[in-house]
């Protein structure tokens, strides 16, 4: 398979699920297990683009697949991805358990439709529990880095 851009190769048994393979076999571990069983959406990845609960998954399923984890949001070790910049400057985390899967489900979601209305936020992420924030800032900090990635995209 092949995360964010480079190329991993590995046995798994074939009950091993797909976060487990991630986090233990290939140490990134910003994919995050939460309830392990796909209600809170801590362990979200993109796979081939669509967000996926990776503890729903056995990893043989994502064989020959494109996977995006958090670690591969950023375009380099120096500058944060506008959506991680946003979450910074709107204060969208507090433990940041959930911000992993809530990044790459709003990643998604702004590649889907580059502009989305509050109402369109909230329900993409419907999936993604937040303990903390209680969503605002979460929401603001989506709906910024909306309106950076448009700029950026405009200025193409």
């Amino acid at each position: 398979m092949t995360i964010n851009g480079r190329e991993y190769r590995g046995e798994a048994e074939p009950r091993k699920l797909l976060v487990d393979f991630i986090r233990d076999d290939l140490g990134l571990t910003g994919t995050h297990v939460g309830c392990e069983h796909g209600v809170c959406g801590a362990c979200t990845v993109l796979l081939d683009n669509e967000p996926v609960r990776a503890c729903l998954m056995f990893a043989v399923q994502a064989n020959g697949a494109q996977l995006g984890t958090v670690e591969g949001l950023a375009p380099s070790a120096t500058e944060l991805h506008p959506l991680q910049q946003s979450f910074w400057e709107l204060h969208g985390l507090q433990c940041g358990f959930c911000t992993p899967g809530i990044l790459l489900t709003a990643e998604a979601l702004l590649k889907e439709n580059p502009d989305p209305s509050e109402e369109e936020i909230r329900d993409w992420i419907s999936g993604n529990l937040c303990r903390c924030t209680g969503y605002q800032n979460i929401v603001a900090a989506i709906q910024e880095a909306a309106k950076k990635l448009r700029t950026v995209q405009n200025k193409s």
